[in-house]
C-alpha cells in the first residue's frame, strides 16, 4: 500500500481529511499526522511515507521548510501542498523543490482522492522502472564481470597508460584513485578432486568473501577458475598494510569456518604508483604458485624461508627429497593455468635448492623425470606425445640452469595446450547440453546459470568460463539473444499480444520484456512488428 502522512495545523481540516476518505479501501495506508512541520519531520523520518500531504502556512515550521528537509533526506517521497488562494504565489516557490501537486483549499474528498491517485500512479511507475533497471543490471552482472576481468589484465600487464586505465575504470564505475596499492591473489577450492563438480561449500565461501569487501578500500576481480584478485588501495602505506592485515585475518577466520574447502592467498607487496602494479602482481603470482607445493590453507605474505637459502656447491645433502615429488608437476598439469607456468617452474626449482641445478647430472635427472611425467599426462589425454619437445645430452636444455628452466616451461606449456584441446573437445559436448537445455526451457522465467550448472554438474563459475570460451558469449547474453530471436519470430508470425509473447519467451513482466527488447534491438516490440526500417529505429540505449 501507498503510505500517506498529513501535516495540517487546523484541527478541523485535518480531521476532515483523515476521516472523509476510506484510505484502506482505496489502496492507501494513513500512517500519521501532525499539526506543524517541526512535529511532523521526526515522525516522517520514522514512518517513511510515500506521500506527504502538507499545509503551507503553519507555525514553528511551514510547509516549504518541511518540504526542503524531506527533499534532502528522502528524495523519493512525493510532496503535495495544500494552499489557499491568497497563498498561491508563495506556494509556487515549491516548484524548485519538485512538489508533485498544489491543491487549493477547501478541497473535497473526491478531488483529493483523484489527485492522490495521480501521484500514486507516478510513484508506482517510478518503482516499476527502478525494478526493471535493477533487474537488468543484475542479469548483466556476468557481462560486468567479464569487463572487470579484462580491466584487471590491463592493470597488471603494463600495456595501458595511466590515462587509459582511468578512462576504462570510469566506464566500469571502478574507483582506482589512490597513492598506495597492493595485489593479493586468492583461490578457494573444494577438497574434492573434481574441480568441475557443483560445490555448495565453495559457493558459500565465495559469498562470504564478497560480503567482506569494503568499497573504497579493496576492489575484487573474479578470475574464474584462477580464483580472485583483490586490489587494496589507500592514501598511505601504513594505512594500506594495517587495513590489509585486518581484512585478510577476517577472511581467514571466515574461511576456516567453511567445511569442505581449502584456500590459498599470495600477497604481492605495496607499490605507490599505478604503473608499478605489474611488479606487485608478479610477486603475488610467485607466492601464489606455492599452492602447488604447500598442503592445506595459507595466506602468505612472502616466499617460504626455505627458498631464500644461499647457493652452495652442489651436494646431494642440500637437495630436499620432498621437492622431487612428481605429484607436484602432475597437480599443476591438471589444474594449473598457462600464465602460471613460469612461476610454478621457478618455485619448483627453488624448492629443490637452486645450487643443485649447477650439476649437469642433476639437471639431466630433473629433465628426464619431468619429461616422462609430462609425456604420461599427454598420453592419458589420448594425445600424441610427439607434441612434447624432447632433449638429449647435447640439447640446449642441458647447458645450464636457465636453459633447463626454459625447457621445463616449454614442455609444461605444450602439455597445457594439449589439455586445452582435449577439454575443448570434451566441453563442446557440455556446451551443447547447455544449448539444448536453453532451447527446451527458455520460456521458464526461473532459468538461470546456477540451475543449468546444476543440470550439467558443473560449478557456475566453471561453466561460465567454458561457455564463454566455447561460444564467445556469456551465458546471460546467449540466453537473452535466444529469447529475443524467439520473440521476434512470434511478433512477425503471430498476432499474439506483446505481453503474451513476453511470457512465452521467459518474461512474465511485460514492462521488463518491452524494456529489454528495446535495449537489445533498438526499437520497441510494436515498432518491430510494424516493420520499422533500420533508419527509423531508435538507437540502443547505453
Amino acid at each position: 500500500m501507498i503510505k500517506v502522512f498529513l501535516v495540517e495545523d487546523e484541527y478541523v481540516i485535518r480531521e476532515g481529511i483523515k476521516n472523509d476518505i476510506d484510505w484502506e479501501a482505496n489502496g492507501y495506508q494513513f500512517c500519521g499526522e501532525a499539526g506543524d512541520g517541526e512535529l511532523a519531520y521526526p515522525m516522517i523520518q520514522k514512518e517513511k511515507p510515500d506521500i506527504v500531504l502538507t499545509d503551507i502556512r503553519m507555525p514553528f515550521m511551514d510547509g516549504l521548510a518541511l518540504s526542503r528537509l524531506i527533499r534532502e533526506t528522502m528524495p523519493e517521497t512525493e510532496i503535495m501542498i495544500l494552499t489557499g488562494h491568497e497563498e498561491f504565489d508563495y506556494a509556487r516557490e515549491g516548484i524548485s523543490l519538485g512538489v508533485a501537486e498544489y491543491l487549493l483549499k477547501p478541497i473535497s474528498a473526491d478531488e483529493l482522492l483523484r489527485s492522490l491517485n495521480g501521484v500514486r500512479d507516478r510513484i508506482l511507475e517510478k518503482r516499476r522502472e527502478k525494478e526493471i533497471r535493477e533487474r537488468y543490471q543484475k542479469e548483466m552482472a556476468a557481462e560486468d564481470r567479464q569487463g572487470r576481468r579484462e580491466f584487471f589484465r590491463h592493470l597488471i600487464s603494463g600495456g595501458r597508460t595511466v590515462a587509459e586505465l582511468y578512462d576504462e575504470a570510469r566506464r566500469l564505475q571502478i574507483d582506482i584513485s589512490a597513492i598506495w596499492y597492493d595485489v593479493v591473489l586468492l583461490s578457494v577450492k573444494s577438497n574434492r578432486q573434481t574441480p568441475e563438480e557443483y560445490s555448495d561449500p565453495v559457493l558459500l565461501a565465495e559469498e562470504k568473501i564478497r560480503e567482506k569487501i569494503r568499497p573504497g578500500k579493496v576492489i575484487l576481480f573474479d578470475r574464474n577458475l584462477e580464483g580472485y584478485a583483490m586490489l587494496f588501495k589507500d592514501e598511505t602505506k601504513e594505512g594500506l598494510l594495517e587495513f590489509q592485515e585486518t581484512f585478510l585475518e577476517e577472511i581467514r577466520t571466515e574461511l576456516d569456518q567453511c567445511p569442505g574447502i581449502c584456500y590459498f592467498a599470495g600477497v604481492g607487496g605495496p607499490v605507490n604508483r599505478l604503473m608499478e602494479l605489474p611488479s606487485s602482481y608478479e610477486n603475488a603470482s610467485r607466492i601464489f604458485a606455492n599452492r602447488f607445493f604447500i598442503d592445506g590453507s595459507h595466506i602468505l605474505y612472502r616466499l617460504p624461508q626455505a627458498q631464500e637459502r644461499k647457493e652452495e656447491a652442489f651436494n646431494l645433502l642440500t637437495v630436499d627429497p620432498k621437492g622431487l615429488q612428481r605429484s607436484r608437476i602432475e597437480k599443476f598439469l591438471r589444474v594449473g593455468e598457462p600464465g602460471d607456468t613460469v612461476y610454478f617452474v621457478e618455485e619448483f626449482l627453488h624448492n629443490l635448492g637452486m645450487d643443485a641445478m649447477d650439476s649437469k647430472m642433476f639437471r639431466q635427472y630433473i629433465l628426464m623425470d619431468a619429461y616422462f611425467c609430462v609425456a604420461e599426462f599427454v598420453q592419458d589425454l589420448q594425445q600424441d606425445r610427439t607434441q612434447i619437445e624432447t632433449f638429449d645430452l647435447n640439447s640446449e636444455a642441458m647447458q645450464g640452469a636457465e636453459e633447463t628452466k626454459r625447457y621445463l616451461i616449454r614442455i609444461i606449456d605444450q602439455a597445457l595446450e594439449c589439455r586445452r584441446r582435449t577439454s575443448g573437445d570434451r566441453y563442446s559436448g557440455v556446451v551443447q547440453q547447455v544449448a539444448d537445455y536453453i532451447a527446451e526451457n527458455y520460456g521458464d522465467e526461473e532459468l538461470s546459470l546456477n540451475r543449468v550448472a546444476s543440470h550439467v554438474n558443473f560449478s557456475p563459475n566453471h561453466l561460465s568460463m567454458i561457455f564463454s570460451q566455447q561460444t564467445g558469449s556469456t551465458f546471460i547474453k546467449y540466453l537473452t539473444d535466444y529469447r529475443m530471436e524467439k520473440a521476434k519470430e512470434l511478433l512477425r508470425c503471430t498476432n499474439k499480444k506483446t505481453s503474451m509473447i513476453g511470457a512465452e519467451v521467459g518474461y512474465k513482466d511485460s514492462h521488463y520484456f518491452s524494456f529489454l527488447f528495446k535495449k537489445t534491438q533498438g526499437m520497441t516490440p510494436t515498432m518491430y512488428r510494424n516493420g520499422e526500417t533500420e533508419n527509423e529505429k531508435i538507437q540502443p540505449q547505453s
